[in-house]
């Protein structure tokens, strides 16, 4: 069990350092916010209390340092710096080696743990000949507050002296200090106001219920009234504390809390109760209790029963589920859907209408299942999008430039498979923008732009894909240059014809840099090739858009999900292929006397628009006589509009994709697989790499066509 707690506790600390991490980046930008030093102090402190709890002492010891220093932010005793937050940076990262245990114990580690613990003690005050070092935790006299405390709420009486007044007191000052403390409800008593005749206008005859929901001790709410604590009535109760559990508080009636506060006496209750009617309607009838009192008591039974919802919504809020166990669900459904797709086919072979219908209803039921699991695995990308503050910041200080990042659509939603396979391209591409693209502050102004340059980090939704694009005001690329380069490293022809945007692609090929010395960043021609092929493993596409003097945007075009998707089944003479569906947009007809009018040439004419198409049984060398009538089905391929012709559509599948063996993995035109109900598999296509293939072997003639 404890190796269970402690891959636990290294899985919630990972997240608290990643929220650490973004806390101090914002904090830096922000040093005065009290929000963010707290959230800063509440991670470090949750981290060493939890690390002590499952056996990482050091991991403890060593924050404890680090929450020391921010506790004296906390207090106003020290302000954040430049310095400070590079310090804790530098912390954060020495954490999260710690927590992998075959590396923290190494001599560098421990080196580097020592160094960072000497340099945060010099913020200490005791290194400044001051002996006390504020703790990490608030003592009052007898209650010491830690920063995770629970919450109790109290029930409040207080009656102040009738001349409080003549003294200089406003009691209403000292009600607002209570509401520093926490969550407050105040009602006012009335009861004892006297009738005007006899009422001296300087006197205070009013009175307070007060509810407080507060973390700090019920010592910081005695020290509100210290100065008058003697002469007036003060009472203070815990009523509810959210780390006993509820059925030790239970849900109290109205009388019950009306004998607690000692307006009624258990008399005066059980005479009332035996007249049978509404208790809050009988109270004020008899005159036992005043309608203020009422709704005092109404009040506090309202406040608890909400903190009670409350903390169990916040108890069944969310379930942590291993990411193993979420795939293994995944992959069932996956051969649910083939079995389903078996009875479908089962039911349409024998043509008996009550197994159809049952196939029927286990079709809906399955697509269901397959969507609900599918947003199981759905997560926003600004998960991964906070990571990049830290490199941005770090490379551009390594560099000497000035450059902020600005995110958008952090909460556009992909799945967990992709965005853990997204983390290393986007580095590449930001680490490209940053070194080639953005200038230096001095040319950048020279030029009449900021000098701090920006780097843009977008997603958004588009149909079943998703688009994350990589966005620079830097100088763009040059595509002279570009060219030049790739005919030095032998990628291209001196001679060679190619568009502007076909020279940015050059960028991804192997080996290829423009950078004239090797630093640590960039110049050994690795990296941008890796975002290549990374993106092409996840069925993406690349995309770049370049304005000279102005900027660069590189944009991926993703799928949402990597195991099911809905496809378009057709058939090539004996095989099968699925197109995914979302890259459809029609299907027409292609019969043989239009195939005579075209002369030969791939085009079809698609009300009164010309259209390229490829004839998938040419490019996959399937043999055979063509069909009478083709059917083309018409796409999105890119920027491109393009055909591809085949025997016959089937129509509509759910496509459980399989990934290719090592033998056929570097296939051009194939993204993967699929097991068809009768057991038979489908080739799944890779539409834009069978349009570059296409484009090759015609030599451009796609591109020059109607797009």
């Amino acid at each position: 069990m404890a190796d269970i707690h402690q891959e636990t506790f290294k899985h919630e600390a990972y997240e608290l350092l990643g929220e650490l991490e973004y806390s101090l980046l914002e904090l830096e930008e922000k040093p005065d916010d009290a929000e963010l030093i707290g959230r800063v102090f509440r991670a470090m402190h949750t981290i060493k209390g939890s690390g002590a709890m499952f056996g990482f002492e050091d991991i403890a010891s060593f924050t404890h340092q680090i929450e020391t220093v921010y506790d004296l932010i906390r207090n106003g005793e020290l302000e954040v710096t430049s310095e400070l937050i590079d310090l804790t940076l530098g912390a954060k990262d020495v954490i999260r080696e710690m927590l992998n245990v075959e590396g923290s114990d190494s001599a560098a580690n421990i080196e580097k743990r020592e160094e960072i613990v000497l340099l945060f003690n010099k913020f200490l005050p005791r290194a400044q000949g001051i002996e006390t070092v504020v703790p990490a935790a608030i003592k009052t006299d007898d209650v010491t507050k830690d920063v995770n405390s629970p919450k109790v709420t109290y029930r409040i009486r207080f009656k102040p002296p009738q001349d409080i007044f003549m003294r200089g007191i406003d009691p209403v000052n000292l009600i607002v200090d209570l509401g520093a403390l926490g969550d407050c409800k105040v009602i006012v008593q009335t009861d004892d106001i006297p009738s005007l005749k006899v009422c001296n206008p300087e006197y205070c005859y009013t009175y307070w219920d007060i509810l407080l929901t507060t973390d700090r001790g019920i010592n910081s709410i005695k020290d509100v009234f210290i100065f008058i604590e003697d002469d007036s009535e003060i009472r203070i109760e815990c009523i509810y504390d959210e780390s006993v559990s509820d059925i030790e508080w239970g849900h109290k009636k109205i009388g019950e809390i009306l004998i607690e506060r000692g307006d009624i006496t258990p008399e005066e209750l059980a005479k009332v109760l035996a007249q049978k009617k509404l208790l809050g309607e009988m109270l004020i009838e008899s005159g036992i209790v005043q309608p203020d009192k009422l709704e005092s008591a109404l009040c506090e039974q309202k406040i608890i029963r909400e903190l009670q919802d409350k903390k169990k919504g916040a108890e069944g809020a969310a379930i942590k589920v291993a990411p193993e166990k979420l795939d293994v669900l995944v992959n069932l459904v996956g051969e649910l859907v083939t079995v389903q797709a078996l009875l479908s086919q089962t039911a349409l072979s024998i043509k008996e209408p009550r197994l159809a219908a049952i196939a029927e209803e286990v079709e809906r039921l399955t697509a269901e299942l397959r969507d609900n699991t599918m947003n199981i695995r759905m997560l926003p990308i600004g998960s991964t999008f906070s990571k990049f503050k830290r490199l941005v910041r770090d490379l551009s200080k390594e560099l000497g430039k000035e450059i902020e990042i600005v995110t958008e659509g952090a909460a556009t939603e992909l799945d967990k498979t992709v965005i853990d396979k997204l983390n290393d391209p986007l580095v590449h591409l930001i680490r490209n923008s940053i070194d080639h693209g953005i200038e230096m502050p001095d040319a950048r102004a020279n030029k009449g732009k900021p000098r701090k340059g920006t780097v843009q980090l977008s997603a958004l939704h588009s149909g079943a894909n998703v688009l994350i694009k990589v966005a620079d005001d830097g100088a763009g690329l040059d595509a002279a240059a570009i060219r030049v380069k790739a005919i030095q490293k032998g990628l291209i022809a001196a001679d060679a014809e190619m568009t502007e945007k076909e020279i940015y692609l050059l960028i991804f090929e192997p080996g290829f840099s423009t950078a004239e010395n090797v630093t640590s960043v960039s110049g050994r021609g690795v990296g941008m090739d890796v975002v290549k092929k990374a993106i092409e493993s996840l069925r993406g596409s690349i995309d770049i858009e370049s304005s000279r003097g102005k900027g660069t945007t590189i944009t991926l075009r993703l799928p949402l999900t990597l195991a099911i998707i809905d496809g378009l089944l057709v058939r090539i003479a004996e095989d099968h292929y699925v197109f995914p569906l979302s890259s459809v947009n029609e299907c027409i007809e292609l019969t043989e006397g239009a195939r005579e009018r075209s002369s030969g040439r791939n085009i079809a004419n698609v009300r009164n628009r010309i259209v390229p198409f490829i004839r998938l049984r040419e490019q996959f060398d399937i043999g055979g006589e063509l069909p009478n009538i083709e059917q083309i089905v018409i796409t999105e391929a890119g920027d491109m509009r393009v055909g591809f012709a085949v025997d016959s559509v089937i129509g509509k599948h759910q496509t459980v994709i399989k990934s290719l063996g090592k033998y056929y993995r570097d296939v051009e035109g194939i993204s993967g697989a699929t097991i068809l109900g009768d057991g038979t598999v489908a080739l799944i296509l890779d539409l834009p790499k069978l349009v570059q293939r296409a484009e090759k072997d015609e030599e451009g003639v796609l591109e020059h066509m109607d797009i």
